[in-house]
C-alpha cells in the first residue's frame, strides 16, 4: 500500500534514468543480510557466478552508506533507515522526524535485526582489540588497526565502513572490535549498520 521512490545524486545513475525514459526498479546490489558493496568489484564478488549480466562501474561510492528511507504515510514522518542524508539535514525541511516503533514489522529494507553482517563476529564500543581480534578504529589510536577516520571525520568513516569490514572479514580474525562512533549526524547511520551487523545469528 506504499511505494518508495529513490532520488540518486550520482551523475551516472541520473544519466541512466534520463536515458531509460521510464521508471526503473532498483533493488540492492547485494544478497540480503550481507555487507553492502561500495565498489563494482564488491558487487561481482557477492554474486560469484550467478550475478547480473552487466555491472555499471561508477567508481567507489562517495557516501558509502545506503539511502535514507523516510515513511511519509505516518502522522509524523518517520526515518525507517538512517542513511547518507542525515536527520539534521532533513528536519529543517520536514519538521521533526520520528524513529520507527521497534514492535512494528519492518517496512523498509535494512530494518531486519541482523543485516549488513560479515561472517566474523563484531564487538562494539571497544577500546582495544582482544586476543585474536582485529581493531576497527575511529579517531586517534596507537597500534595496528584499520581506521575508519584517523581525524574522527564521520563522512570519511561512512565511506570506509563497508570496505573495511569486508577486508577484515576476509583476513580470518576471530572477531572484529569496533571503537565507539559518535551518535550524531552520519554517526547515527554508521551505528545503525554496526548494531545490526553485530546482532548474533538466531
Amino acid at each position: 500500500d506504499t511505494v518508495a521512490l529513490r532520488a540518486p545524486s550520482h551523475p551516472i545513475a541520473r544519466d541512466l534514468l534520463d536515458r531509460a525514459g521510464c521508471p526503473i526498479a532498483a533493488p540492492s546490489a547485494n544478497r540480503s543480510g550481507q555487507v553492502s558493496p561500495t565498489t563494482a568489484a564488491h558487487v561481482a564478488d557477492g554474486f560469484e557466478n550467478d550475478g547480473p549480466a552487466i555491472i555499471i562501474d561508477g567508481g567507489r561510492c562517495p557516501v558509502g552508506l545506503e539511502s535514507t528511507v523516510i515513511d511519509l504515510s505516518t502522522e509524523t514522518p518517520t526515518i525507517l533507515r538512517p542513511g547518507g542524508v542525515t536527520k539534521e539535514d532533513l528536519e529543517p525541511i520536514s519538521g521533526v522526524l520520528a524513529d520507527p516503533d521497534a514492535n512494528d514489522a519492518p517496512k523498509s529494507p535494512g530494518m531486519l535485526a541482523r543485516h549488513y553482517a560479515p561472517a566474523t563476529p563484531l564487538r562494539l564500543n571497544a577500546g582495544t582489540a582482544n586476543s585474536g581480534e582485529a581493531l576497527l578504529a575511529f579517531g586517534g589510536v596507537d597500534g595496528p588497526a584499520r581506521n575508519l577516520s584517523p581525524s574522527g571525520d564521520l563522512i570519511e568513516a561512512a565511506a570506509n565502513l563497508f570496505a573495511m569490514l569486508r577486508d577484515l572479514d576476509a583476513e580470518g580474525h576471530a572477531g572484529i572490535a569496533v571503537m565507539t562512533i559518535p551518535e550524531t549526524g552520519l554517526g547515527r547511520a554508521i551505528n545503525d549498520r554496526l548494531r545490526r551487523a553485530a546482532t548474533p545469528v538466531d
